[in-house]
């Protein structure tokens, strides 16, 4: 089976164990790590047990074997590596702490739901997102004794503080 069948496979397994904001990332045009990362939220822990389990038993039923798993103890951010797809099952906070999707924004995220008509799993991608970077003034980048005079000639800022008094 090709990666990017099995990413829809794993994520389709979430789905079975009600699996939510399922996100399948094409990691293949920025790293080697992985072709893919599918990154799915469970809300509770024994969910988040549940969803990993269902999609060990789908994928071993399909001939795909787990090369590592971790976090199957702490049950906030289970990780299973089938080598060129990682799934990720998180609690919400965890997910939102990591921000997995953010960290590879680059990525073409394909998001998976199962509001098809007829039950058939529903695919959207969105193409990555540019970033834009702030711009460095050049009159902020000083280098060595000029940039110690400058500071010294600017008389230092003013604040205003309440203060109570009884």
């Amino acid at each position: 089976m090709d990666s990017k069948t099995l990413a829809l496979k794993l994520a389709e397994l979430a789905l079975t164990k009600k699996a939510d904001d399922i996100k399948i990332l094409d990691l293949r045009k920025i790293t080697t790590i992985a072709d893919f990362f599918v990154i799915c939220t469970a809300h509770s822990e024994p969910q988040v047990k549940a969803v990993a389990d269902a999609i060990l038993e789908g994928a071993k039923k399909d001939g795909e074997t787990v090369w590592h798993k971790e976090g199957t103890n702490m049950k906030s951010w289970v990780l299973l590596d089938f080598i060129d797809v990682v799934v990720h099952v998180f609690l919400k906070d965890t997910r939102s702490f990591y921000s997995l999707e953010k960290l590879w924004g680059d990525a073409e995220i394909t998001e998976v739901t199962d509001e098809a008509p007829q039950g058939k799993l529903m695919a959207k991608t969105a193409k990555p997102k540019a970033v834009k970077k702030p711009a460095v003034k050049k009159s902020a980048v000083k280098k060595g004794a000029s940039a110690k005079k400058s500071a010294a000639k600017k008389p230092a800022a003013k604040r205003k503080t309440a203060v109570k008094r009884k």
